[in-house]
């Protein structure tokens, strides 16, 4: 286990190692939504970028003048250090450590034919321009690597400027401007922490509010629904014992309606639970799938309905139907029968499940000139307001990808057919 110092050595050697050698800073998206200046800011930059291009160039220009003209420097190598002078400045606020590592060689090349008389071994854009890297470099990079920054660049202040009070000029410059860069570093990291603090403030808040209407939710469903639900229940396993003369197929049929009414309470109680959990618990109730339609066929047989099921030979060997595709078309079929039932009551249905080795298909029919079964009326006359069965059926089906149809057919009956596939479809981008 390694103490303080090595910790330190060790940080202080990967600091080296970044400067030198790691990678860079790119600058980092702005947070939160764009406010009223940083739009502004947009639209300023555009007519921004050819001014610094041209006052670039300018600098650039008045460099290598002053290298020609003051040492007396060949043209060539002036336009060569005036150029190099200008880039790191160019480059800082996009990769800070790459225009740091151009900018670094420069402060030994840009002494060349300097002249005694000179108080800076460096021209004075190549000085502004690094100073403007190292704050960049202090204000986007860690500390550590912003000190060492600062201890190499000053150490060509103490090889090349002969006044030592000019060096240490340079060095208590190079200073300020590390300790200026730090604390715009700072800041930044400060109000991009708040912002991520607002954000899962406001995150919390709406997480707070759709758990509060959940809660209003589902005590609506218990004081309303389930109460209904429980009279019902109720009613229908004491009815035996309050009417007499009741007929044996009359009393099943009131236990078979006392049966429905407490699965649904179940049913209720468990939707109930999902509701007021904060964590939604997986659910550990087994789901219902193709295996148990042939029950809920025979529900609605019990309930009056004249139902048959036309079954295909199901999917090839070592292709079960996968547990969300069966859920599904249990869930459409029994949401067919419902709505049969309920708009056109007494009509024949005719179920079908085919499965082959990439989809399930179901087709749901109900058809008019059939052989109506008992408490046979005319369609919609038992039909209710619009409910959300059909939206229902969509969104279930959008969800494995599939297809779903569901209208009126030529008989005056109506028809719901869907297509699930086991994988879902590409779709068309």
């Amino acid at each position: 286990m390694e103490n303080g110092t090595t910790a330190v050595l060790r940080v202080g050697r990967d600091d080296l190692r970044r400067l030198l050698l790691g990678a860079d800073y790119p600058p980092s998206p702005p947070t939160g939504p764009p406010g009223r200046w940083r739009r502004r800011w947009r639209r300023i930059q555009q007519f921004i970028a050819p001014v610094l291009v041209f006052a670039l160039v300018g600098i650039t220009i008045a460099s290598v003048q002053y290298l020609t003209d003051t040492r007396g420097m060949p043209e060539p190598l002036a336009v060569l250090i005036g150029v190099l002078g200008t880039l790191p400045a160019v480059l800082a606020p996009y990769r800070p450590l790459l225009a740091w590592r151009i900018g670094y060689p420069l402060l030994y090349l840009g002494v060349v034919d300097a002249l005694p008389r000179e108080s800076w071994p460096w021209s004075p854009v190549q000085i502004i321009a690094f100073l403007f890297v190292l704050l960049l470099l202090a204000a986007r990079t860690s500390l550590g690597i912003a000190t060492w920054a600062g201890l190499l660049s000053v150490l060509p202040a103490y090889l090349f400027v002969s006044n030592r009070a000019n060096a240490h000029g340079v060095a208590i410059l190079f200073l300020a401007i590390l300790i200026v860069g730090d604390q715009v570093r700072r800041r930044r990291q400060s109000q991009r922490a708040l912002a991520e603090q607002a954000e899962r403030s406001e995150l919390e808040q709406a997480r707070r509010a759709v758990l509060e209407e959940r809660t209003r939710i589902a005590r609506e469903m218990h004081d309303v629904v389930a109460h209904h639900m429980s009279m019902i229940a109720v009613q229908a396993e004491t009815a035996p014992y309050r009417l007499t003369g009741l007929a044996e197929p009359t009393r099943a049929e009131f236990a078979a309606i006392a049966t429905a009414a407490r699965g649904a309470l179940t049913d209720m109680r468990r939707v109930l639970g999902v509701l007021r959990s904060e964590s939604a618990a997986p659910e550990t109730a087994p789901q219902p799938g193709l295996g148990d339609v042939p029950e809920l066929v025979e529900a609605a047989r019990r309930a009056g309905m004249a139902v048959t099921v036309a079954a295909g030979p199901g999917p090839p060997e070592g292709r079960p139907v996968p547990e969300a595709v069966g859920l599904a078309a249990y869930r459409i079929i029994q949401e067919a029968l419902a709505n049969a039932a309920r708009h056109a009551p007494g009509t024949a249905v005719r179920v079908s499940v085919d499965a082959d080795d990439r989809a399930l298909i179901v087709g749901i029919w109900n058809d008019p000139a059939a052989t109506p079964g008992p408490g046979a009326g005319q369609p919609g006359d038992a039909a209710g307001p619009a409910g959300h069965g059909l939206t229902g059926m969509r969104e279930r089906v959008r969800l494995l990808g599939g297809r779903l149809r569901a209208g009126p057919t030529d008989d005056q009956g109506y028809a719901v057919t869907a297509h699930l596939p086991y994988d879902p479809e590409p779709t068309d981008r």
